[in-house]
């Protein structure tokens, strides 16, 4: 597995709720995207920088999402080009299904 964080700094500062309202809106975008696990949204104290933290099964899986085409939507979403940093996730605990998960 593999966890990208993508993340941008914001024209200006946005609130919570602008965020939750920004990111509804794109979220439906990744449902059933093949490969990806989970995606989670995050939005800094300040409201001035936002992005999200992908867990993939692979990094294959992760490439064929973040194209040009995607930065272009993301671009145009949050009016500026997010930063990519990849890791390998060997294991993952998820306590809301009660399971320890790894890729061997």
């Amino acid at each position: 597995m593999i966890i990208v964080t993508g993340e941008f700094r914001l024209p200006q500062a946005i609130t919570r709720e602008q965020a939750r309202e920004l990111f509804l809106s794109t979220a439906p975008r990744y449902q059933g995207m093949e490969g990806l696990l989970r995606k989670h949204y995050f939005l800094s104290q300040d409201g001035m920088k936002a992005g999200a933290v992908y867990l993939w099964k692979s990094r294959a899986d992760a490439d064929r999402c973040y194209t040009d085409e995607w930065r272009d939507f993301v671009r145009g979403k949050y009016g500026t080009d997010p930063s990519m940093t990849y890791q390998e996730c060997p294991v993952v605990v998820d306590n809301v299904l009660n399971k320890i998960i790894s890729d061997a």
